[in-house]
């Protein structure tokens, strides 16, 4: 077991950039998703799946879904400190889950659900992954199978509608 796990794990700490402001003075909905993104390489590189198994063994992963909750606003300069959590697992899919809060605060900024499909580069289709990468996973899954399941995950979009 990589001994850097932890459960949730942290991911690195990330700032809002200045370019990633819009015209409502806030992180633009689009770079949430560049963050969340930074910290799933972050986890892929940590599980040999990241850039450097791209290069070397010809598979990736390839994002299949994504749910973005946003729940508060971040602006230039927040530092943001997300966590991911290995939801499930099989031989070629990651359901996962991240929460994005403020660093200094703890106020949650928002929550993303995923699904990831393992990828034979070369056939360009899905694949089961390697043994040792799937050993990883496991063992990832294994820590987090006793957190709780969050309470973002699998949301259903839709206008609630209430009698009056």
């Amino acid at each position: 077991m990589n001994s850097l796990w932890q459960a949730p794990h942290n991911c690195p700490l990330q700032k809002v950039e200045a370019d990633w402001i819009d015209y409502n003075g806030h992180l633009n909905m689009a770079f949430y998703h560049v963050m969340f993104d930074r910290a799933v390489d972050h986890v892929y590189d940590q599980l040999d799946i990241g850039a450097a198994y791209v290069a070397e063994q010809q598979g990736s992963c390839f994002t299949m879904e994504v749910h973005v909750n946003y729940v508060n606003e971040l602006v230039l300069g927040d530092p943001v400190a997300i966590t991911f959590q290995l939801l499930d697992h099989d031989s070629k899919r990651l359901h996962y889950y991240q929460e994005m809060v403020h660093a200094e605060t703890g106020e949650l900024a928002a929550t993303s659900e995923q699904l990831g499909m393992h990828v034979d580069m070369v056939k360009r289709g899905s694949a089961p992954f390697p043994e040792p990468q799937l050993q990883a996973i496991s063992e990832l899954m294994e820590l987090h199978k006793s957190l709780p399941r969050p309470e973002r995950v699998g949301r259903q979009m839709g206008i609630r509608r209430t009698s009056t």
